[in-house]
């Protein structure tokens, strides 16, 4: 089996910023929600069998008693934030496994799932959809891979290497020295992508650096490696069977109402009743 793994908050956002292309400035109430479902109804098409979506119930988590200015749900709009719980509730319906995260995020619970699904040897692949270079620690040679959706690129372990300048386990000791904008963390003052990669190549792990490489920066260095790790241990995925998608469940009726969108109902039902 091939185990498909989608970072939903990605997706949502994706959808909804999406959307502001065309809806001249008026936000459909459930239009990102409406999107993402259509992506894994698309993914379901086109034969996957096994697919788990992990979503930020909340933005925080406990990386935000590490470092004061990691991201937040500062910020997002009111039309998008009241997106989320409907995508969590719509994709339970349609009978697809869903990780709500709360202390933990979106992240962890992919890397968990995909380490989980990685030591099964059910699973020929694993494929976790989202560009978040994050996620990058996770793959692990041709068998643990990312997809960027938007740039149709799969990367492997060579990609990643090809792309950063490390091997995919070393992504934490990179974002640590680099910073990750988009996590609210800076990285390493003077020490750039490059340099970063020069360093990781040559001593290995920020733990084994010579103290002079980062000086009194070190613990600060340590402290952004621990907010770039992901939880691999997050419980969320016991049994890779439990993500086979068996079609929407009854109750799935309800959200195709509410969203005005028959079409989605229909969708589901034809792909339920498709040769698996």
């Amino acid at each position: 089996m091939i185990v498909h793994l989608v970072d939903g908050t990605y997706e949502l956002f994706r959808h909804f910023y999406g959307l502001r292309r065309f809806n001249k400035g008026v936000d459909p109430p459930y239009g990102a929600v409406v999107g993402v479902l259509n992506t894994i109804l698309e993914m379901i098409e086109g034969g996957a069998t096994h697919v788990g979506v992990a979503t930020d119930h909340v933005i925080e988590s406990f990386r935000n008693a590490l470092w004061a200015e990691y991201k937040t749900g500062d910020g997002i709009e009111p039309a998008l934030w009241a997106q989320f719980e409907p995508l969590e509730d719509a994709l339970v319906a349609m009978g697809v496994v869903t990780w709500p995260m709360v202390e933990l995020e979106a992240d962890d619970a992919i890397a968990a799932a995909a380490a989980s699904a990685n030591g099964d040897t059910r699973v020929e692949k694993v494929c976790i959809w989202t560009p978040d270079k994050d996620l990058a620690q996770c793959v692990r040679e041709d068998r643990v891979v990312q997809v960027d959706r938007k740039s149709k690129v799969i990367r492997n372990a060579s990609a990643v290497r090809q792309k950063f300048g490390v091997d995919p386990e070393h992504i934490p000791d990179y974002l640590a020295l680099t910073g990750d904008s988009a996590d609210g963390y800076p990285g390493i003052a003077g020490i750039g992508a490059k340099t970063a990669a020069r360093f990781i190549n040559r001593y290995g792990a920020i733990e084994s650096f010579p103290p002079e490489v980062l000086g009194t920066d070190v613990e600060r260095a340590l402290l952004f490696k621990r907010l770039a790790t992901l939880r691999s241990d997050a419980p969320v995925l016991r049994d890779v069977a439990a993500l086979e998608w068996r079609g929407p469940t009854p109750r799935f009726a309800e959200f195709v109402e509410r969203f005005e969108n028959p079409r989605l109902g229909e969708r589901a039902a034809r792909a339920a009743g498709a040769p698996r």
